[in-house]
Parts: C-alpha cells; structure tokens; sequence
C-alpha cells in the first residue's frame, strides 16, 4: 500500500477515534428548537396505521432515516460500515459511506465500502467522493467506480471547504468546481446528490448545483460535529489548534439552511443533517420538505458500543417520530407539510 494511501487510511482512523473520545459539537444550535409543529389535541387518527413509508430514488423505505455518510477506507472502519449497514437492511432505511477516495486509489480497500452491500442487499446506499478530488485528478470515471463499489442507488459528492482549509494535507482547490460537478452529473449511472459536511449549503449554491444536473442536496448544517473540532484534536501545532478554534461553530444552522431550500425546483430531494437529536426533529425536518433526515454521530456511538445499542437508537427515532405524527394529526408523511407552524 503506497504512502499516501497509508496515510488517509491512518486519518480515517483517527477521525473515528476523535469522534468516539472527543466532544466534537459544534455548540452552536440547529434552529429545531424554534421549529413548531401545530398541536392537535384530538388527533382523529389511528396510532397502529400512521405510515411512516418514504420512497426515494425507487426504493420504498420503512422511515425517512438516512445512516448519514461517516467513515470507510480502513480495517477499523469497515467494522463500523458493516453494522451500521446491517442495521440499515434490518430497518429498510437509507445508507451513505464516507470518502471513497482512498479504496479508488488502493482496490485493497474496497471491502471496507463493499460490505455496506453485502449486509445491505436492499437498501438505498449513497456512495461518497469529495468534490475537491475533482480537482486532483478525479472525474466521471472514478465516480462511477465508487458507485460500482458497492453498487449504490445515488453519489454524494461532498463539499468540505472548511474542513480542507484546516486539514494540514488538505486539497485547498476549489476553482471551476461546477462544471466539473456538471460533468459527473450527466456521465455517472445515478442521481448525484450534493452534501456537506457540517457547515451547511446556503441556497445560492443549492440554485447552482441544481441547475447544473445535481439532484438533491443534503444541507449537513451547523448544530451537530464540528470537523473544525475534529482537526482541532489532529493538531499538535499550536498555531494550527487555534486556527481550528476559530472555526468551531461557522456555518448555518441545519434548520436555516433547511429553509433555504424552499424554493428549489419541484422533485430536487432534501436531505436534512446536522446535529438532528430524536424523532420530533425528524418530524420538523419532513414538515419543511425534507424527504430524509439523516445522523451521524448518534448511530456511530451507538455502533460502537453494540449492535443491539444501535438497534435500538433507530428503534427510538422512529418511535418519536411516530408520536410526532400522531400528536400534529398526520397519518403519513406527506399529511406533515400543513402541520408546520408559521
């Protein structure tokens, strides 16, 4: 294994490390608190047949959950993708890796993005690639790899330009990026849906993506992990620490930059992240257009300290998510969007 591929695998490890030991919040709010669902307090419903059922991309889907995009790309981390995907098979809800990046440059690792499938023959997988790889040498060929990797339903391609601006070996190139993103929109076999990583995406650039063939756009907004934290704890260099410091809360708040995506195009799937606690902000997150809300930091602690932990933390969601419809009088998801405080 080459030196470069050696060394993203070690920073994917440390990456998990740091976000099993650390306190990598962002301290900042998501805005949820200030979301509120109307009360019916006679709900003129049935609890045992409220439909939580999503489909998205052609794949039905117990619950509008998405196991949101975290790791991969070392012998650690394929453990934590394998039960998260097994927990996304057993609950039918919906799966993102983390950065394909090192596996495209070193097949050894592939397995560690393969798994996803194999545990999890049905469900709706994302695959992952950073944008700024598009700049280093990256195109529609290697994205249609990582998507063949483990034969996944639609591509992240993942905008981080905080976190490469802090990362000491970060690809600071972000230039001529959208027609690039263009190009691998029309050439992959999948939709292309574009993320953060934890800053959120402001709606101008959501407009952009759109327009040049992205379709669907996952905010990752500010109120969860902080990846300027994360690199924080990376850094031994004073200097850079403080840097990273600097940067703990920047970005928009997941709520705000939920809301900033009101006017795209009919049929653009939104995908709400960052910093999602329960159920009730999931309920919040559907009522304001949003076809999945996904967790990440959540599911990883809870993977990590069993599988039957982390069935039940899904288990959980989608209870109070349940509750959330019966207490606003929603049957089903879509009855979500009248239920929604002005």
């Amino acid at each position: 294994m080459n030196e470069q591929v050696t060394q993203i695998s070690g920073r994917k490890d440390e990456h998990l490390r740091i976000c099993l030991e650390e306190d990598v919040s962002s301290g900042r709010p998501t805005g949820f608190d200030q979301v509120r669902l109307k009360v019916q307090t006679l709900p003129e419903i049935d609890y045992e047949q409220i439909d939580t059922s999503t489909r998205v991309f052609g794949k039905t889907l117990s619950a509008p959950l998405l196991i949101s995009s975290m790791t991969g790309g070392s012998g650690k981390t394929r453990y934590f993708n394998q039960l998260l995907a097994r927990a996304a098979g057993e609950f039918d809800i919906a799966m993102g890796v983390g950065s394909q990046r090192a596996a495209l440059v070193h097949q050894n690792l592939e397995d560690s993005f393969a798994v996803v499938r194999w545990e999890a023959p049905k469900a709706l997988l994302f695959a992952n690639i950073g944008v700024a790889q598009l700049n280093q040498g990256f195109g529609a060929e290697e994205c249609q790899r990582a998507v063949d990797m483990l034969e996944a339903d639609a591509l992240f391609i993942h905008l981080n330009a905080l976190q490469e601006a802090l990362q000491p070996e970060g690809n600071r190139n972000f230039s001529q990026l959208l027609k690039k993103i263009e190009s691998v929109a029309a050439s992959v076999s999948v939709p292309v849906v574009a993320k953060e990583v934890g800053c959120g995406i402001d709606p101008r650039t959501a407009h952009s993506l759109v327009e040049v063939g992205v379709q669907g756009i996952d905010v990752a907004g500010t109120g969860g992990t902080s990846w300027a934290a994360v690199e924080m704890y990376r850094q031994s260099d004073p200097i850079r620490r403080s840097l990273c410091q600097t940067y703990l809360d920047w970005g928009i708040p997941s709520a705000e930059a939920l809301r900033g995506l009101s006017d795209l195009p009919e049929g653009v799937l939104k995908i709400s992240s960052g910093g999602l606690r329960h159920g009730l902000d999931v309920a919040k997150s559907i009522a304001m257009g949003a076809a999945l809300a996904g967790f990440a930091h959540k599911f990883i602690i809870a993977a990590n300290s069993s599988y039957e932990t982390l069935k039940d933390t899904i288990q959980l969601i989608i209870m109070e998510l349940k509750v959330a419809m019966f207490i606003s009088g929603a049957p089903d998801l879509k009855s979500l969007s009248s239920k929604l405080e002005e």
